[in-house]
C-alpha cells in the first residue's frame, strides 16, 4: 500500500514539472473553414503550398509553429491548408463549386504567384490580400498585424 501511495505521489509530483503542450494551429479544408469564418466573422488565411515546395515546408517549420504567430492565427482568423495540385477536390464558395484549378485561379485573380502564397480574405468585406513568398515569424507577426488593422476599419 505505501509503494502505491508513493508512486501516486511521484506521478503526481512528476506531471508538475511536464511542460503542458504548446498551443496548436487547427488547419482546415476550405469547405469546412470557409463556412466557420463567415458564421464567427473570423479572417481567414489560405495557405497555398504544394508537396515539393520547400520554402513552403520552411514556413510551416519555422513560421507557422512560432508560439506567438499560432496565438495570433488563433485569435482572429479560420486557418486552411491549399495545395492546387489536389485535382480531385472542389471547392464551394457561396453555391458555387470549383475545381482546385479554378478556385486557385479565383484567389490569385488569375495571376501566378509561386509557393508558398498566403491568401487573406475578409468575408465580411469581400475582400483579399494576397502575400507571396516566404516570411520567417518576426516578419509575418507584421504581416497579421496589418491585415488584422485592415479588418477593423469599416
Amino acid at each position: 500500500m505505501k509503494k502505491i501511495i508513493s508512486l501516486a505521489f511521484g506521478l503526481i509530483l512528476l506531471s508538475s514539472f511536464i511542460k503542458p503542450k504548446e498551443e496548436e494551429l487547427k488547419w482546415y479544408q476550405w469547405n469546412e473553414g470557409y463556412p466557420i469564418a463567415k458564421k464567427e466573422k473570423k479572417l481567414i488565411l489560405v495557405d497555398a503550398y504544394t508537396d515539393w515546395c520547400g520554402w513552403c515546408k520552411k514556413m510551416d517549420r519555422d513560421t507557422y509553429s512560432h508560439p506567438e504567430v499560432i496565438k495570433k492565427l488563433n485569435k482572429h482568423f479560420i486557418v486552411i491548408k491549399f495545395n492546387p495540385e489536389q485535382r480531385d477536390k472542389t471547392y464551394d464558395i457561396d453555391g458555387q463549386t470549383f475545381s482546385a484549378r479554378d478556385f486557385f485561379a479565383q484567389l490569385g485573380r488569375g495571376e501566378n504567384t509561386g509557393f508558398p502564397t498566403t491568401y487573406f480574405i475578409d468575408p465580411q468585406k469581400q475582400s483579399l490580400f494576397i502575400d507571396p513568398g516566404y516570411h520567417d515569424a518576426t516578419a509575418f507577426l507584421g504581416i497579421l498585424d496589418h491585415v488584422i488593422e485592415d479588418a477593423k476599419k469599416k
